[in-house]
């Protein structure tokens, strides 16, 4: 059944034809989450917060709104900003004491300053408390033994902070467990966890499970800690249709007790199971949250985007829509029931993941106070709902889409398209947004794919007419919004969405392979896969290839748009022609302030996979130009470049700010895979 009957909503829905649903929490969960909020009244985060001038999420707030008040460095001193201090991603006294541990360069970790410490996953994702004002070490958490196994590890995005007005707990992810941090020692939370060892195995109990994985970190909602991830097992989009679904669950913040599971895939005679056509529920997984969640403590409710389905480029064994996958779950944080929901993408066969953080801010639209959540999605639109109730702020219309032509695919006839704010990458392509610099470029861009409009499926290698070998599709599997994007200014309404233009090929064979359970899949094999033309190591679009777009969310429309960083204008092919900047196509996450916008170029420690395409000797096929070490301040009302620095290496996580003793300072993690990540922190002078 296509459209199932949504239970009742909270009130008449705008205009519009997008499908999403909405539902009121039972009596019991209600009640349940008034005794969560009555005995935690103290655990939520103090009014005013970020205008003391701590960073208490690594989203900021648990709005994850990327924004600080603070104003002490603004356009008239901003270059006098200067590095402070360092602080190096791993301690070299545990490297010297495990000289065969690998260290990662992709220092994800955002710190958080709360009571006058800095508290940090650092590279190995172990956590790290240090002074503010010189980065030097409070204290370090050590690993839960002594050995190789147990030090090695990665960072993640960040940790999120507990207290019950006594109890003070730093909550975060490292690998498959869940670890409650006493804030004040470093030591594990007495109480916590399996035999008081202060943490939680997060490992799926599921035969197709791999090992628990998470690169972003817990969000805290009254007592309950929501934790997401990933199984990295099995139904990796290869050619295979089983996988573990990858469930979101609730934790007691005290004793680490799982107090709910919310199920990803709908399982039978649960709301959605009947968009999984022939049975496909019953097998179908991942679709789990890999990056960032919001959450609404007033309204006790946490927001969890969700990711692609088992077989993302193909799907003809799930025919339907398939929730929750592509969606955005609003969910009651003492029960974990469905509040509401929002689909972005139907029967997914792009990967368009919804991986972007949901940002929760207030507009006003037409007169009209909103207490909204804006989410990003791969596909370069703006989801702007009521945080509330789910409702589009502006309508969102259901349009018709191009049909799938692979046997057995039956992909969804529309896809729901947001009316407001407009989109802030490229969707589609058509001849005209190829490279264009000169005739001979163009003439080199493109010849034997197919273009067409946003949602173009994937092209099929066997049987598809015209000798094509695949979709050129943008935004490619990257997205235009990945988890770098955005960041929110409550005074003015203005979000900014940092993107970037990255295409792909698609297109799917029969498989052929002896444990296939998929009939068709992305080619595999070096000699199968359709790489995405860069003529002369180019790119095959026109720019600019990683930008900013101010949108104004109060009227839903356009504020401004500029490109971010250089991009490939010194190339031997386009130097000559003296071009503007173009921007580089990188994930560098934003940061605002009461006077600036913050932003670096990325790293080629996110980004090294697409170094090039020949030999590096090659000065037309290297890539280099798509990460940089500057760290630029942008005018937030026009996009206009204010200041600019170079950095030790290439922005890696997204940057912070604090106020302490009476100094602004801003924080960001830096790496790069020929450097030693770490943090880096800027000033004014004293004064």
């Amino acid at each position: 059944m296509r459209n199932p009957t949504p239970a009742p909503a909270r009130k008449p829905p705008p205009c519009g034809s997008a499908r999403r649903r909405t539902a009121r929490p039972g009596a019991r969960a209600v009640l349940r989450r008034l005794l969560v909020a009555g005995l935690s009244l103290a655990a939520a985060v103090p009014a005013g917060a970020q205008a003391a001038g701590e960073w208490r999420y690594f989203g900021g707030d648990e709005a994850f709104t990327r924004y600080s008040p603070l104003d002490q460095i603004d356009h008239r001193n901003v270059g006098d900003l200067e590095v402070v201090w360092r602080r190096p991603g791993v301690d070299p006294a545990l490297r010297a004491a495990f000289p065969d541990l690998r260290v990662n360069a992709y220092l994800r970790s955002t710190p958080v300053m709360i009571d006058g410490v800095l508290y940090a996953p650092n590279a190995l994702g172990l956590l790290d408390a240090f002074d503010p004002a010189t980065g030097e070490t409070v204290w370090r958490q050590a690993p839960f033994a002594a050995t190789l196994e147990e030090v090695a590890g990665r960072s993640t995005r960040g940790a999120a902070y507990w207290t019950d007005g006594t109890v003070r707990r730093l909550l975060l992810v490292r690998g498959g467990y869940l670890y409650a941090v006493d804030a004040r020692t470093g030591r594990p939370a007495p109480s916590f966890g399996l035999a008081d060892q202060g943490r939680v195995d997060l490992q799926w109990d599921h035969p197709l499970a791999g090992n628990f994985d998470w690169s972003a970190g817990p969000i805290v909602v009254g007592d309950v800690v929501v934790v997401a991830g990933t199984t990295g097992g099995a139904g990796d989009g290869g050619v295979v249709r089983e996988a573990a679904p990858e469930d979101v669950r609730g934790f007691d913040a005290r004793t680490g007790e799982l107090l709910w599971t919310f199920h990803v895939v709908p399982r039978p005679g649960e709301f959605g199971a009947e968009t999984w056509g022939d049975g496909a529920g019953e097998y179908s997984g991942d679709l789990g949250s890999w990056c960032c969640l919001a959450a609404d403590e007033a309204l006790g409710y946490v927001y969890v985007p969700l990711s692609a389905p088992t077989g993302m480029i193909y799907g003809g064994h799930r025919p339907g829509d398939n929730l929750f996958s592509d969606s955005l779950v609003a969910l009651d944080a003492a029960t974990g029931e469905r509040v509401w929901h929002f689909q972005m993408v139907h029967h997914d066969v792009w990967e368009y993941d919804t991986v972007g953080p949901p940002t929760l801010g207030a507009l006003v639209v037409d007169g009209r106070r909103i207490n909204a959540v804006m989410q990003p999605s791969k596909t370069a639109f703006l989801y702007v709902l009521d945080r509330g109730t789910g409702e589009p702020v502006w309508p969102i219309e259901e349009r018709a889409v191009p049909p799938s032509i692979v046997p057995g695919e039956r992909t969804s006839p529309t896809q729901p398209f947001p009316t407001k704010p407009p989109p802030f990458d490229r969707q589609g392509v058509t001849e005209d947004d190829l490279i264009d610099f000169t005739p001979a470029l163009r003439a080199e861009a493109v010849e034997n794919l197919v273009l067409g409009p946003l949602f173009t499926p994937p092209w099929p290698r066997s049987g598809g007419p015209g000798g094509k070998v695949g979709t050129l599709t943008v935004p490619g599997g990257w997205g235009a919004g990945n988890w770098h994007t955005g960041a929110f200014d409550p005074e003015t309404g203005i979000y900014y969405a940092v993107s970037h233009t990255m295409p792909t090929v698609w297109s799917v064979a029969p498989t052929t392979a002896g444990d296939a359970t998929l009939a068709w899949a992305t080619p595999q094999g070096d000699e199968l896969r359709v790489p995405t033309p860069r003529p002369h190591g180019l790119p095959i679009t026109k720019p600019p290839y990683g930008r900013i777009t101010a949108l104004d969310l109060n009227r839903g429309g356009l504020a401004w748009m500029a490109p971010n960083g250089d991009g490939p204008r010194n190339h031997p092919r386009l130097r000559h022609l003296d071009l503007p900047p173009l921007g580089i196509p990188n994930r560098p996450a934003p940061l605002v302030t009461g006077s600036l916008l913050f932003l670096g170029e990325g790293s080629d420690a996110i980004i090294g996979t697409l170094r090039g395409d020949g030999a590096p000797s090659d000065p037309e096929q290297d890539q280099s130009w798509r990460w940089g070490r500057t760290f630029r301040a942008y005018a937030k009302a026009t996009g206009a470049v204010v200041w600019e620095t170079k950095l030790p290496a290439g922005t890696t996580g997204a940057p912070m700010t604090y106020l302490h003793e009476g100094r602004q300072y801003i924080v960001v993690a830096v790496g790069a895979r020929d450097e030693i990540p770490e943090w880096v922190a800027l000033a004014l002078p004293p004064r």
